[in-house]
């Protein structure tokens, strides 16, 4: 069973900036996802951005130009840069390692963007 573990939540103001981390308890080979999703009070769990073993990465719009996912594969680490937030990036953000038909999630961790 993999475990992930995120770190890097917390609250900033509007425009500023946080580092999301996950890491994996196991080392993954083969064709695998890692990223992140996030869930705001009373609405679904929305993709966020994620990237494929090989580096391709994938986002939402609604962070297109603000946000940047990358990787450490040979640490099974995935960060993610966000900048400029706004008070809609609020949400728990949640680590995910798709494996296959396999989903794994982290516990979430929590940003707020208020001033």
């Amino acid at each position: 069973q993999v475990q992930l573990v995120e770190s890097g939540g917390g609250l900033v103001q509007p425009g500023g900036s946080l580092r999301l981390s996950c890491v994996a308890s196991e080392r993954i080979v083969g064709i695998y996802f890692m990223g992140w999703y996030r869930q705001a009070p009373g609405k679904e769990r929305e993709l966020v951005a994620r990237i494929r073993s090989g580096g391709l990465s994938n986002y939402a719009d609604s962070v297109k130009g603000r946000f940047t996912i990358s990787r450490d594969s040979a640490k099974m680490t995935v960060h993610l840069q966000m900048n400029s937030l706004k008070p809609e990036d609020t949400a728990i953000y949640y680590c995910n390692l798709q494996l296959g038909s396999l989903d794994y999630w982290g516990q979430g961790t929590q940003v707020t963007v208020s001033s």
